[in-house]
C-alpha cells in the first residue's frame, strides 16, 4: 500500500459556525411521555431537570443514567431532499431513536429544528432508518417510496412518507439491517446453538431480503469472483461474513470476514434466471445423506429452537398468539393491488403477516385457524430450498396444538425464490502469517471523491488507526466497478463533505492521531482545519449560560482583545464537581473551579466525528459534548466559481488539483478574506500561479493583497472583526477610494471597474519604464496559459449574454487583457478595448516571455488568432453570413449554446439546429484537445436551404427553449439585443398557439389562460363562490327545509350565463322537488261530510304521492355529477315526504291516518331511487375511498333501501371500485333485497365492459343458470336475478364473450319451472336476458366470432313470432325437466313473454350495421290477418329495432316516421266497398292503435339517432308529432270524450306521447328547450285519472334528460350509450310503485351510462370567472353534409366530438385558441371532463360581452387601434381600459404623467409613446427594451457612455430589422417593431455618430492603419463607431492598395462589412476628407 505524499504541511485553514450540538430528538423524547423519559425522572430531582438551561441539564441527567440506558440513545444526520431545484433549502432531517421511540425531525440554517415524524412502537427500537422501495406501478415504471423503517426484535415498522403503514414480522432475529438500491437487507443473529442447529453441509442462509414490506422475506445469493469458480453460485450462509457498509449509487456492499480479517466489495443486483435456477436445483452438500429427511430432522429443531428461544417476549406463547391471530386479515393482503394494508384495531391483528399470500394457501388447511405465519418464514427458511419449483402459495400449515416434534412438513413445501444477487468485486489482500493482527472490522465505511472526481471508497480500521482509500473505476457497462489502487492514511477518525454543493466537490475530514484535524480531497492532503475556541486556552467566565446551539463567537481580534473569548461550553464536557444542591450560592463554586480547570486541561479533545451532512459535521470532544463546525465552501462569489470550473474542466486533473487546494487554502487561511474581496484574492492567486509577479504588475499591485505563495505569513494575520471599532470609521474617510468618490459627479453611472481603470493609469505611469517584467516558467501553470486564457474568454463571453452577470465581464477583462498582451494576440486586445474602452485604456505595460520558454507553453488547436466572439456571431447570423461554429465548454457556456442554436433555428431556419446538425453552428470543447494538429473548421453551406414557413419555426424554438428550462424570468435576463428575435417567436406564438402544448411552453409565450389549461382545475362548487357570483340568485330560502331539496349544488355561475334571460333552472327546481309536502285543495261541497271530504283530500293526496314518488328519477339527471363531498361529513338525502297541506288553514294531511287503504310498501322503490338521486350527485373526479361508503350506512333499517341506491349511483358514477371486497360481502350476506339489486347493478356498471373476474364470480352466484347444474339451489329473489343478468350484460358489454352468449340466449326462453319457479314476472327476467344477450354482443351483427352454431339471430326470431320450443341444450337439460304444475304453455314458446326480449337482443346485436335482412324481419306485418297476431306494444318494439339497425337512413322529417307505417294502413277505406261496418269499427280502433304505436316507435329511433344532437329539423319534426297526439287527448274536459278517445284508449296514448316526449328530451338533452319544458310542466300538472306512477316516472324523467346534470352534460350516441338508454327507457313503465313484472324499475337509470359532459364554459383567466366567448366549431365532412363551420356563444354544448374537426376560440375580444380535433380528442376530452373550463384571456382594450353585448364600447378603443398616425400618445389615465397589468398602470401614473416636477422633462411624451404602442400591440414585455433603446441612443448622444454594449444590442436590433424589412412588407405585420419608433432611433444613432466622423475621420484612419492613438475621450466614440458599423479589426495590408470604391467593394466580402458601413467608411479609406461620395450627400445611402 502506498502512503499518500504530504503536499503542504503547513497549510492552515479556519472552520466556521461553531454550535454546540444536542440531538434534536432528545429534546423532543423530554417532553414525551414514554418508559424513557420517566426512568430519567426518577434518576434526578425535578428541579434539576427542568432547569432553565436545556441541554446542560439533560446532558448532567444522562450521565447519571446507567450505561444501557445511554447506548439505547441512536440518532443519524442526512442532507434533506426537498423535490425543489438544488438552489433551493438545504435542511438537514436528523433520525433519532431512544427506548419506544423514533423521531424524524428536520431543521436548516434558517430554520429551526421541527419534528417531522414522531413514532412510538409496542418494543424497544433495535434500529431505524431509511429506505426506499421500487414499488412497480401499471405502465411498468418504477415508482420509488420514501420510507422509514423502525426495526424491533420480533418485526419490521415501515411508515411510508405518503401515510401507507406496514408491519413485517420477521420470522428469525436480525443483528442488522441496511437499506440498498433495491430494499432492505437483513442480517439474521446467529444464537447460541446456531451451531448445533444446522444440519452438516448445509448452513443456514446469513442474509435475506426485502424488496418490499408486503413481498416476502428472501435469501441473498452471492457470487464470487471469477479467479476460483464462476460456476458456484450459492446463498450468502457463511456465518463469518459482516455486512459494514451498503451503498445505493453505485449499488454496492462492504462485508468483513471475521476469519480472514479481510473486507470484500460486492456488487449488489437482481438476480438473473439462471443464478435462480442453480441455486434452487443443486444443493450445496457435500455428504449423501439424503435432503429431505435431514432437513425435516433439522426443521422440527429448529422450530423448537424458535419457539423457545428466539420468541419476541422471550415466550413460546407469546408467539403463539401473536402469530395465530385471526386469519381474516391475511387473505385479503396479497390480492390487493394497491399494497396498501389497513391496520386493523386489536393488539395481535397489526402483525400483517406478509407470507400467506392467498386464500388459497389457506384453504389447504384443515381449519382456518391454523395459519401461522411467524413459524411459516421460518421453518421455510431451513428446509430445503432446492425444490425446483417457482414460487407459488405459501405457507408452512403445522398444526399449532400438536407440540413442535410431531410436525410432519407438508410435501407441497416450495422454496423461496431469491430476490438479489451479490457478486464480488474486490477484495483486501493480506501479507500472508501476519493477517491476524493486520485487519479488525472497519468501524465507518464512505464513498468520497476528489477535486477532480476520482472516486474512492475509504474505510476506517480504528484499531490500525488506519484509513484506507480504495479508487475505484466505473467500466462501461456500469455494473462493474474496477479498483485499481489503495493508499493508507493514517488516521483516528474520518468523516467525507462536500465543500461545494453547486460544483458538486466533495473532500474529507480527518482525524489524526495526534488530535489535530486535516482537510484531504480524495488522497490529496489539503490543509490542517483550524477550530477557533478549541485551541484557545482561555473560557470566558461570564456568568451566563449558552442556550442550545448558540453559534461560538469568532476568534478575538487585536480591536476588542480580552474582553471577547469563547463562550463556555461547560457543563456539556465538563463533569461538575458542585456536590451539594445547587442553591444560591453555587455561582462562587463554579467560577473558582473553571480558573483551576482551564489550567488542567488547556484543550478539549477531539474523540470522533459523526454526522456528515453537506459541509457540516460533528466533533465529539471528551466528556459527551458535541460541537458542529462547517468546513468552508471552495467559493462564494459566483464569478470565482465559474473561473474554477472553467479551470477544472481544461487542465489536466494534477494541474487542476494543485490550483484548487493552493486556493482553497489562501482563500479560507484564518484571518483571510472577506467576501467582497474574493475577486482581487483569486486573480492575484491566479497570476502567480501563472509564473506573475502580481507585486511589480501595476494593476494587480492595488488589489491591496500581497499574498505570497506559502501562505503561512497569512495565517499569522489577525481576522477580520465581525463588530468593528470607531478607528475603522476614520481610515475609511482618508483611504484613496473616499477621495476619488468624492471628486466623482454623482449623476454619472460609474462603474467600479472604472474607478479601477483610472486607478490603474496613476499606477502604470507611476511604475518605472524601465523594468520589464518577466514571466517565471517555472509556475506550475505556466505550460497551460493559452488554454486557460481561452476558457476565461468564453467565460467572459457567456458572462456577457447575462445582464445580471455582466458586471463581472468587466472584472474578468482585466485578466484577460493582460493573458492577451502577454500571448500577442493583437485581435483579442482590440476586442477586449472595443467592448471596455474606458477600462482598457488604463492598461499598456506586457510581461515578456523568454523565447526559450515559449516551446513549454502548450498551443491548443482551438486557439485561433480571430477571437470568438458571440455578438458578432449573432449578428452576422441575422444579416445571413455563413458563421464557423462558435465555441463552448459544455456544462460551463449553458446561455451561449442555448441562444446560438435559438439563432441557428429561428433565423437560419434549420429545424435540425437544436438536434442532429448543432455541430455545424457549435465546437464543444473537451479537455483533452492539447493535440497541436488543428482540426479543419467545418464551413457550414450558406443559408440556402429549403426554408419552411417561419411561424412553424417560431413553434419549433419556443418548444424547445422551454425544454431547456429556459424560462420568461431567463428572459429578462438576456440582453435587449440578443433576446429580441425570441421575443418575436414568442409573439408569433401567442397569437396561435397549440392547444396540446406543455404548461412550460404555455408560460414563455405568456399565455396564462392556456398554463392555467394545462393544471386541471375543476369549477368545484363553494358556498362562497356562488353569493358572489351572478345575480341570478335563486329566492332566498324562507322555509328551513328549502335547502334540502338536493338541488342547490348546480353551479349558479354557469347556469346564469346559459339561460340569463329567464328563471327556468328555479322553475326545474320547484317542479323536482320532492322533500316539501304538496298542496292538496279539495272544495268541500255542501253535500259531503267532514268524514268523506277528509276521506277525499286523503284519495287526492295519494294520486299527488304517485307523482311525488315518480319526482327522484328525474332530479338525479338533473343534479347529475354537480357535487364534490366533503369526506368528514355523511352525503345530505333529501327526504321524500308524501304529506300534504290543505288550503286555506294549510291543515297537515297525511295517508297513515287510517282512513282509506294505503299499498303496503308502497315507498319501498321511491326511497331506492331517492338514494339513488343523491348519490348521483357525486362527481366522478371527487375523492371517496371505501370508508366514506360504509360511513353513510344509515342506522335505522327504514333507509337501508335508500342506501341501497345510493350504493347503485356510486356505481354508475364510478366510486363503487374503491369499496373493499370484505364490504361488498358482507352487504350481500345480509340478505336485503333491495341492496343486492343496487349493489350488483352498482358494481358491474362500474366495470362496464372489462370481463372482470371477480365482479363475475359475483353475479354467477345469483344466477342459477350460470352455476353448475349439480350445485346447491340457492334461493335467489326475482329482482336481484333479474339485476345480475343485466350485470352480465354490463361487465362483458362488447365483448361477444361466447359462453355468456349462450346461456343469456337460452334464460330469454326459460320455461316456467314445477313448485312455482319462474313463474311470477317471466316478462322482466326474458327481458332483461335479452337486454344483456345484446349487450354481450353489441354490435357485433354477422361477425359473431366463434358462434353460428348458436344460430343467434334465428332463435332471436323464434322468440319473436313463435313457434315450436327447442331441446334445452347442455347444462340446463336437468333443470327444466318437469313443467311447471301452474302454467300450461305447452311445447310452443310464450311470445307474450319472449318477443321484448328477443326484439332487443337484435335491435342491439345488428346496431347500426345497415344490415337489410335483418331489418326486414322487423317490419310490421302488411296483410289484416298477420297484424292480427301481433300486440300492438311489440310493434312500437319492432319499428324501433328496424329504425335503429338501418341507422342511416333516419331522417328527421315527418315524411320518415310515416314511411314505416304499412301501407295497408295508410291506405284509406273506400265507402263504396261494402263491408260489415261492425268490422269495420273494430279495425279501425285496432289500426289506429297499431298506427300511434309504430309513430312513437319511429319517433324513439329518431330520438336515439339525433341524442344530444340539438337537431333543429329532428326537434321540430317530433314536436309536430308531439302536438297531433295532444290533440287526441281529451283535456278539455271528462264529458266529452272524442272518438278518436274511444278508440284508441287513454293508456295507449299516454303511452306514445311519453315516449314521445322523451325523444324530444334525448334530442334537445342539456340544452333546457322551453318549448320541451312547456310540454313537461303541462304534464306534471296532470295527476287525476289514470295519469299514474309510470306515466309520471316518464315525464320527469324527460325533465331530467333536458337539464342533464344542470345543463352541463348531454348524451352520446355511441353504441354503448344506445344500449343504457334501450334498457333505460324501455317503452313500458310501471303501474304502481312496487310495479316490477315487465322492466326492473332499478334499470331506469342506467340512462346516466348514455351521459356525457359536453359543455364548454369560457373562464375569464384575470377574474376566474365564467365569461362568454365565441366559438367556432368545424365539422368534418359526412355523406349527409360538406365541411361547415358554425358560430356558437359559449357557454355551449359541443356536438359530438367525433363529428368535429377543430374548435376555436374566435377574436377579436379574446386571444385566439385552436382545439384541432384532427389530430387527437384527447386534450379536448380531458377539459370537458374538468366541468368544460375553458381558460380563455381578454385582449387589451377590450370589454367582456356581459358588460358590453354590442361591442359599442370597445369602439373607441379599436379606432385607436387602427394606426390613424395621428395618435401617437394617450391620456395616462385611459390605460385602464386597455390593460389590467399592475405594471403597465404604475408606470403609466409615474412617468407618463406631466406633474408639475416633470415639466421640464421631454421624456415624458416618449415614454407615453411607448407605453401606448406596448399595450396596443399586445406585447407589454417590450416596454423595457422601448426604454433600453432609447436610454442607450441618449447617452451616445450625450457621450457619456461607459462601454460599448448597448451599441451592440442596437446593432443586433437594427440587423433584426433590416432582415424583416428585406423580405418585403408582406412580412413586416409579424415584427414586434412596427412602429415609426425603430427609425427614428436609428437615425439618431447614425447623426451622432456621422457627426463624430466628420470631426474624428483621422483618429479612424489612424486606427485602421495601425498606428498608435492618443489617450483621449475619442476612444470611446471610436470603440461605439467600430462596434456599429460592424468595422473588423485591421491589420489591413489588403486595404492600402484601394484606390477606388470598385476596389473596396471587391475587398468588402472579405472584410464582412455590410454595404451601408462600408459607404460610411468609404471617404476614410479612399483619403477623400469630405464624407460624401460621388457627389452624393451621404443621407442618400444612409437608409
Amino acid at each position: 500500500m502506498s502512503e499518500v505524499v504530504y503536499e503542504e504541511t503547513a497549510t492552515m485553514i479556519a472552520a466556521g459556525e461553531l454550535q454546540s450540538f444536542v440531538p434534536f430528538g432528545r429534546e423532543h423524547c423530554r417532553n414525551h411521555p414514554n418508559a424513557f423519559n420517566l426512568q430519567l425522572r426518577e434518576l434526578q430531582p425535578a428541579s434539576e431537570l427542568w432547569s432553565s438551561d436545556g441541554a446542560a441539564g439533560l446532558v448532567g441527567s444522562l450521565q447519571e443514567v446507567s450505561l444501557q440506558e445511554r447506548e439505547r440513545e441512536w440518532w443519524q444526520l442526512r442532507k434533506g431532499c426537498t423535490g425543489v431545484k438544488e438552489e433551493e433549502v438545504m435542511f438537514e432531517e436528523e433520525l433519532y431513536a431512544a427506548g419506544n421511540v423514533v423521531v424524524w425531525s428536520q431543521g436548516s440554517r434558517t430554520q429551526a429544528s421541527s419534528v417531522y415524524k414522531a413514532f412510538t412502537v409496542d418494543s424497544p427500537v433495535q434500529q431505524a432508518l431509511w429506505c426506499n422501495f421500487a414499488v412497480l406501478q401499471n405502465n411498468n415504471d418504477e415508482e420509488v417510496e420514501q420510507t422509514i423503517c423502525i426495526v424491533q426484535s420480533s418485526c419490521i415498522n415501515v411508515h411510508t412518507v405518503t401515510g401507507k403503514d406496514f408491519i413485517s414480522p420477521l420470522p428469525f432475529q436480525v443483528s442488522n439491517v441496511w437499506a440498498t438500491k433495491f430494499g432492505l437487507l437483513l442480517e439474521r443473529k446467529i444464537s447460541a446453538n446456531d451451531t448445533q442447529l444446522n444440519p452438516p453441509g448445509e448452513p443456514l442462509p446469513m442474509v435475506f431480503s426485502m424488496l418490499h414490506p408486503l413481498d416476502e422475506i428472501a435469501p441473498l445469493v452471492s457470487k464470487p469472483s471469477s479467479q476460483f469458480d464462476s460456476s458456484t453460485v450459492h446463498y450468502m450462509s457463511d456465518s463469518t461474513m459482516k455486512i459494514v457498509f451498503t451503498c445505493c449509487q453505485p449499488s454496492i456492499l462492504v462485508s468483513y470476514d471475521t476469519v480472514q480479517g479481510t473486507h470484500t466489495v460486492w456488487a449488489l443486483r437482481k438476480v438473473t434466471h439462471d443464478e435462480c435456477s442453480t441455486v434452487l436445483r443443486y444443493p450445496t452438500e457435500p455428504v449423501g445423506k439424503p435432503l429431505g429427511l435431514m432437513a425435516s430432522n433439522f426443521l422440527t429443531s429448529h422450530l423448537r429452537n424458535i419457539s423457545r428461544l428466539d420468541s419476541p417476549g422471550g415466550s413460546g406463547t407469546e408467539l403463539k398468539s401473536c402469530a395465530l391471530s385471526s386469519p381474516k386479515h391475511y387473505n385479503v393482503l396479497r390480492s390487493n393491488p394497491n399494497r396498501a394494508v389497513t391496520s386493523s384495531p386489536g393488539a395481535h391483528s397489526r402483525v400483517h403477516s406478509p407470507n400467506i399470500s392467498n386464500m388459497a394457501a389457506l384453504s389447504r388447511a384443515h381449519s382456518p385457524g391454523m395459519a401461522a405465519p411467524s413459524f411459516s418464514g421460518a421453518s421455510r427458511f431451513n428446509t430445503s430450498f432446492h425444490s425446483p419449483s417457482s414460487r407459488g402459495h405459501h405457507g408452512l400449515l403445522s398444526s399449532p396444538n400438536s407440540t413442535v416434534n410431531e410436525t410432519v412438513l407438508p410435501p407441497e413445501m416450495e422454496p423461496i425464490v431469491p430476490d438479489l444477487c451479490v457478486e464480488q468485486l474486490w477484495t483486501e489482500t493480506v501479507a500472508a502469517g501476519c493477517h491476524r493482527e493486520m485487519s479488525s472490522q472497519a468501524s465507518k465505511v464512505f464513498i468520497t471523491s476528489d477535486l477532480c472526481e476520482n472516486r474512492y471508497l475509504c474505510f476506517l480500521v480504528e484499531s490500525h488507526q488506519q484509513l484506507r482509500c480504495v479508487k475505484f473505476i466505473e467500466s462501461n457497462e456500469s455494473s462493474q466497478l474496477i479498483f485499481p489502487s489503495v493508499t493508507t492514511i493514517s488516521a483516528k477518525d474520518a468523516a467525507p463533505l462536500q465543500i461545494s454543493a453547486r460544483q458538486n466537490i466533495d473532500a474529507m475530514l480527518v482525524l489524526e492521531a495526534c488530535g489535530s484535524l486535516v482537510l484531504y480531497t480524495g488522497i490529496t492532503r489539503v490543509s490542517k482545519v483550524f477550530v477557533p475556541g478549541l485551541l484557545s486556552p482561555s473560557f470566558s467566565l461570564s456568568n451566563q449560560r449558552p442556550q442550545i446551539s448558540t453559534p461560538v463567537e469568532s476568534v478575538s481580534t487585536p480591536a476588542n482583545g480580552v474582553n471577547r473569548h469563547i463562550q463556555r461550553l461547560s457543563e456539556d464536557f465538563m463533569p461538575s464537581p458542585v456536590s451539594e444542591p445547587k442553591g444560591l450560592n453555587n455561582k462562587h463554586h463554579e467560577a473558582s473551579f473553571f480558573e483551576d480547570h482551564i489550567f488542567q486541561q488547556a484543550t478539549p479533545c477531539i474523540h470522533g466525528l459523526r454526522d456528515p451532512v453537506c459541509n457540516r459535521v460533528t466533533l465529539e470532544l471528551g466528556g459527551g459534548a458535541m460541537l458542529r463546525i462547517s468546513v468552508p465552501e471552495v467559493a462564494t462569489s459566483e464569478l470565482v466559481q465559474k473561473c474554477l470550473q472553467a479551470i477544472r474542466f481544461i487542465l489536466p486533473k494534477d494541474a487542476a488539483m494543485k490550483v484548487l487546494v493552493k486556493w482553497y487554502n489562501i482563500y479560507n487561511a484564518p484571518g483571510g478574506s472577506s467576501a467582497h474581496a474574493e475577486w482581487s484574492l483569486f486573480v492575484t492567486c491566479f497570476m502567480t500561479l501563472m509564473g506573475y509577479n502580481t507585486e511589480r504588475l501595476a494593476w494587480t499591485r492595488h488589489l491591496h493583497f500581497e499574498v505570497p505563495l506559502s501562505p503561512v505569513i497569512a495565517a499569522k494575520k489577525a481576522r477580520h472583526s465581525a463588530q468593528g471599532s470607531e478607528e475603522d470609521w476614520d481610515y475609511l474617510l482618508a483611504s484613496r477610494y473616499h477621495r476619488q468618490i468624492i471628486s466623482q459627479p454623482v449623476c454619472a453611472s460609474v462603474e467600479s471597474s472604472d474607478i479601477v481603470a483610472t486607478e490603474m493609469g496613476d499606477l502604470s505611469s507611476a511604475s518605472s519604464p524601465g523594468s520589464s517584467l518577466k514571466l517565471e516558467s517555472s509556475a506550475p501553470l505556466f505550460p497551460h496559459i493559452p488554454a486557460l486564457f481561452y476558457v476565461l474568454h468564453l467565460l467572459y463571453q457567456e458572462l456577457q449574454l447575462d445582464e445580471l452577470h455582466r458586471a463581472k465581464a468587466s472584472s474578468l477583462v482585466c485578466v484577460l487583457q493582460q493573458l492577451a498582451r502577454d500571448l500577442q494576440l493583437e485581435e483579442y486586445v482590440d476586442l477586449y478595448w472595443r467592448d471596455y474602452p474606458s477600462v482598457m485604456s488604463g492598461f499598456s505595460k506586457c510581461c515578456s516571455i523568454d523565447h526559450a520558454v515559449i516551446e513549454q507553453m502548450q498551443r491548443p488547436s482551438f486557439l485561433l488568432s480571430k477571437p470568438p466572439c458571440v455578438f458578432s456571431w449573432l449578428s452576422s447570423c441575422l444579416r445571413g453570413d455563413e458563421n464557423t461554429p462558435f465555441p463552448y465548454l459544455p456544462a460551463i457556456c449553458q446561455r451561449t449554446r442555448l441562444l446560438v442554436l435559438s439563432y441557428a433555428l429561428y433565423i437560419f431556419g434549420d429545424d435540425k439546429a437544436t438536434s442532429s446538425s448543432e455541430s455545424k453552428y457549435l465546437f464543444k470543447l473537451s479537455a483533452g484537445q492539447k493535440s497541436c494538429a488543428s482540426e479543419p473548421y467545418l464551413r457550414r453551406q450558406s443559408s440556402v436551404k429549403v426554408r419552411f414557413s417561419s411561424a412553424s419555426l417560431a413553434e419549433q424554438l419556443v418548444v424547445w427553449l422551454a425544454s431547456q428550462g429556459f424560462t420568461l424570468k431567463d428572459l429578462e435576463s438576456v440582453p435587449f439585443g440578443v433576446a429580441l428575435p425570441i421575443r418575436e417567436a414568442i409573439y408569433r406564438c401567442r397569437e396561435q398557439p397549440c392547444s396540446d402544448w406543455s404548461e412550460e411552453v404555455c408560460l414563455l409565450i405568456g399565455r396564462q389562460d392556456l398554463t392555467k389549461q394545462a393544471h386541471k382545475m375543476t369549477l368545484a362548487k363553494s358556498k362562497a363562490s356562488v353569493s358572489s357570483g351572478l345575480s341570478l340568485e335563486p329566492p332566498v330560502a324562507t322555509e328551513p327545509d328549502e335547502e334540502e331539496d338536493g338541488m342547490s349544488d348546480i353551479i349558479q355561475e354557469v347556469t346564469g350565463l346559459i339561460w340569463s334571460q329567464d328563471l327556468r333552472i328555479q322553475e326545474v327546481r320547484r317542479l323536482l322537488r320532492s322533500s316539501g309536502p304538496v298542496r292538496v285543495s279539495v272544495v268541500q261541497l255542501p253535500e259531503v261530510s267532514d268524514h268523506e271530504y277528509i276521506e277525499e283530500k286523503e284519495n287526492k293526496l295519494l294520486q299527488l304521492c304517485q307523482r311525488t314518488m315518480a319526482l327522484p328519477v328525474g332530479r338525479g339527471l338533473f343534479t347529475l355529477f354537480s357535487y364534490h363531498p366533503v369526506l368528514t361529513e355523511p352525503l345530505p338525502v333529501p327526504k321524500l315526504n308524501l304529506t300534504g297541506r290543505a288550503p286555506p288553514r294549510n291543515t297537515m294531511v297525511d295517508l297513515n291516518s287510517g282512513n282509506i287503504d294505503v299499498p303496503p310498501n308502497m315507498t319501498s322503490w321511491p326511497s331506492f331511487h331517492n338514494g339513488v338521486a343523491a348519490g348521483l350527485k357525486i362527481a366522478p373526479a371527487s375523492q371517496v375511498d371505501s370508508a366514506w361508503i360504509a360511513y353513510n350506512k344509515p342506522k335505522s333499517p327504514e333507509l337501508a333501501n335508500e342506501y341501497a341506491g345510493f350504493l347503485m349511483a356510486l356505481g354508475l358514477n364510478g366510486h363503487l371500485t374503491k369499496l373493499a371486497t370484505l364490504n361488498i360481502h358482507d352487504y350481500l350476506t345480509k340478505g336485503h333485497e333491495m341492496t343486492s339489486v343496487g349493489l350488483l347493478l352498482g358494481v358491474s356498471s362500474a366495470k362496464l365492459g372489462t370481463m372482470d373476474m371477480s365482479t363475475t364470480r359475483l353475479l354467477s352466484i345469483h344466477i342459477p343458470a350460470l352455476l353448475p347444474p349439480t350445485s346447491t339451489e340457492l334461493d335467489v329473489p326475482h329482482n336481484v336475478q333479474v339485476a345480475a343478468v343485466i350485470g352480465v350484460g354490463l361487465v362483458y358489454q362488447g365483448t361477444g364473450h361466447r359462453h355468456n352468449a349462450e346461456v343469456l340466449l337460452s334464460e330469454i326462453g326459460r320455461p316456467p319451472g314445477p313448485e312455482m319457479e319462474y313463474c311470477t314476472d317471466r316478462e322482466s327476467y326474458s327481458l332483461a336476458a335479452g337486454l344483456a344477450l345484446g349487450m354481450v354482443c353489441l354490435g357485433h351483427g354477422s361477425n359473431l366470432i366463434g358462434m353460428t352454431d348458436l344460430n343467434v339471430p334465428e332463435q332471436l326470431y323464434q322468440y319473436m313470432v313463435g313457434g315450436h320450443r327447442r331441446a334445452q341444450a347442455g347444462a340446463n337439460r336437468e333443470r327444466h325437466k318437469s313443467p311447471s304444475y301452474q302454467i300450461k304453455e305447452g311445447d310452443t314458446i310464450n311470445v307474450d313473454v319472449t318477443c321484448p326480449g328477443a326484439t332487443l337482443a337484435l335491435a342491439m346485436i345488428y346496431l347500426k350495421t345497415n344490415n337489410r335482412s335483418i331489418a326486414d324481419w322487423l317490419k310490421p306485418p302488411d296483410t289484416w290477418f298477420l297484424l292480427d297476431f301481433i300486440k300492438p306494444e311489440f310493434l312500437l318494439l319492432r319499428t324501433l329495432a328496424r329504425c335503429i339497425i338501418m341507422w342511416d337512413e333516419i331522417l328527421p322529417n315527418s315524411e320518415w316516421v310515416k314511411s314505416n307505417i304499412p301501407q295497408i294502413m295508410r291506405g284509406n277505406f273506400d265507402a263504396s266497398e261494402d263491408i260489415n261496418m261492425e268490422t269495420m269499427a273494430k279495425c279501425d280502433v285496432f289500426l289506429s292503435q297499431a298506427e300511434d304505436y309504430i309513430t312513437a316507435g319511429a319517433c324513439m329511433a329518431l330520438g336515439l339517432r339525433f341524442a344530444g344532437s340539438a337537431n333543429s329539423d329532428a326537434f321540430d319534426c317530433l314536436y309536430e308529432f308531439a302536438r297531433t297526439f295532444m290533440k287526441m287527448m281529451p283535456f278539455a274536459g271528462t264529458a266529452a270524450v272524442s272518438a278518436s278517445l274511444q278508440q284508441m284508449g287513454y293508456y295507449n296514448l299516454q303511452t306514445c306521447l311519453s315516449m314521445i316526449l322523451l325523444a324530444m328530451s334525448m334530442v334537445m338533452a342539456g340544452t333546457g328547450n322551453l318549448k320541451v319544458l312547456q310540454l313537461c310542466r303541462f304534464f306534471h300538472k296532470r295527476t287525476g285519472g289514470e295519469m299514474n306512477y309510470g306515466f309520471h316516472m316518464a315525464h320527469h324523467m324527460a325533465l331530467g334528460l333536458l337539464f342533464l346534470g344542470g345543463g352541463r352534460y348531454t348524451i352520446s350516441t355511441s353504441n354503448s350509450a344506445i344500449a343504457a338508454l334501450l334498457c333505460a327507457l324501455y317503452p313500458h313503465f310501471p303501474a304502481h310503485s312496487t310495479d316490477n313484472r315487465y322492466h326492473l324499475q332499478a334499470l331506469r337509470h342506467l340512462v346516466v351510462l348514455a351521459a356525457e359532459p359536453r359543455l364548454l364554459v369560457p373562464v375569464d383567466v384575470d377574474s376566474l370567472k365564467p365569461c362568454y366567448a365565441l366559438l367556432e366549431v368545424s365539422y368534418k365532412e359526412t355523406k349527409w353534409y360538406n365541411e361547415t363551420t358554425v358560430e356558437l356563444m359559449a357557454p355551449t354544448l359541443l356536438p359530438e366530438l367525433h363529428l368535429l374537426k377543430q374548435v376555436k376560440v374566435k377574436g377579436p375580444r379574446y386571444w385566439e385558441l385552436t382545439l384541432d380535433l384532427s389530430k387527437e380528442t384527447h386534450h379536448l376530452k380531458s377539459i370537458l371532463s374538468q366541468d368544460g373550463v375553458l381558460y380563455v384571456k381578454l385582449r387589451a382594450g377590450q370589454l367582456p360581452y356581459k358588460d358590453d353585448p354590442q361591442g359599442w364600447k370597445s369602439l373607441l378603443t379599436t379606432a385607436v387601434n387602427h394606426r390613424s398616425s395621428g395618435v401617437t400618445a394617450f391620456k395616462p389615465e385611459t390605460i385602464s381600459t386597455f390593460t389590467s397589468n399592475p405594471a403597465l398602470i404604475s408606470f403609466a401614473d409615474f412617468f407618463c404623467k406631466t406633474s408639475e416636477g416633470m415639466k421640464h422633462r421631454k421624456d415624458t411624451h416618449m415614454f407615453s409613446a411607448m407605453l401606448y404602442e406596448c399595450v396596443t400591440q399586445e406585447c407589454p414585455e417590450m416596454l423595457p427594451t422601448y426604454i433600453a433603446i432609447e436610454q442607450a441612443v441618449s447617452a451616445l448622444q450625450r457621450g457619456d457612455l461607459q462601454q460599448t454594449f448597448p451599441l451592440w444590442q442596437l446593432r443586433l436590433v437594427v440587423d433584426l430589422w433590416d432582415s424583416r424589412m428585406l423580405r418585403g412588407p408582406a412580412n413586416s405585420h409579424n415584427t414586434l417593431l412596427k412602429s415609426e419608433f425603430l427609425p427614428v432611433m436609428k437615425n439618431a444613432v447614425d447623426v451622432a455618430l456621422d457627426g463624430w466622423l466628420k470631426d474624428s475621420s483621422s483618429v479612424l484612419r489612424s486606427y485602421m492603419w495601425n498606428q498608435v492613438l492618443s489617450k483621449d475621450a475619442q476612444s470611446i466614440m471610436l470603440a461605439c463607431f467600430l462596434v456599429y458599423r460592424s468595422v473588423p479589426c485591421f491589420r489591413s495590408t489588403q486595404l492600402k492598395s484601394c484606390s477606388s470604391f470598385g476596389d473596396l467593394l471587391s475587398c468588402s466580402s472579405q472584410l464582412e462589412i455590410p454595404l451601408r458601413d462600408l459607404l460610411r467608411l468609404a471617404p476614410v479609406l479612399l483619403g477623400s476628407g469630405s464624407p460624401s461620395l460621388l457627389g452624393f450627400p451621404l443621407q442618400a445611402f444612409s437608409s
